[in-house]
């Protein structure tokens, strides 16, 4: 594959803190127009489209809270930049909460944001993504569409992406370990 145009929407802070290596993790819920109100991975191997509607810094640890660009509902660059490439390599389901806080040190969210989201809609599964995440070889601009909106995880972009000459955020040790971490908490 050399290109792609598979995409998963995501806070711009986190896209942000995944590209920095600063988290490998995401938790996913899904979006209210997603397919039957619940989340599932539709891909494996996916571009990171960086979203600014529903960021809150209130929701974020300190580290991450000032770096949220605040705007409008509904307001969405007339932009897009796509700069970074992820594999999804866990699927990680969560049936009790206390996994969450053991899990606080490796992702950008505060308390508050990880408790609301695992009581809201408490019938749906949270999960956790493991991302290994690399940069593209050039930051590419794309146009927004219409069909981007709305609050769901996955888009097709209308323009396909190279991904080839991608270079890893994290180096295959560091995720490899990092990952690992995480996983062991699911098998205690």
């Amino acid at each position: 594959m050399e290109t792609t145009t598979a995409a998963l929407k995501e806070w711009n802070v986190a896209v942000n803190a995944l590209e920095n290596g600063n988290t490998i993790m995401l938790l996913r819920k899904g979006g209210i127009r997603e397919q039957g109100g619940n989340f599932t991975v539709a891909h494996q191997q996916i571009l990171l489209y960086p979203t600014f509607e529903h960021q809150q810094s209130n929701l974020l640890k300190s580290k991450y809270a000032n770096q949220v660009q605040i705007v409008d509902s509904g307001w969405h660059p007339e932009k897009i930049k796509i700069s970074s490439f992820a594999e999804i390599t866990n699927v990680l389901p969560v049936t009790d909460k206390s996994i969450l806080n053991k899990l606080f040190f490796y992702h950008i969210w505060n308390e508050k944001f990880v408790s609301d989201r695992f009581n809201w809609k408490p019938q749906q599964r949270l999960y956790i993504l493991l991302l290994r995440t690399y940069k593209l070889s050039q930051v590419y601009e794309i146009f927004y569409r219409p069909e981007y909106s709305g609050c769901r995880s996955w888009i097709e972009l209308a323009t396909p992406i190279n991904i080839t000459d991608l270079v890893p955020v994290l180096n295959d040790d560091t995720y490899r370990s990092l990952s690992s971490e995480i996983c062991q908490f699911f098998t205690e």
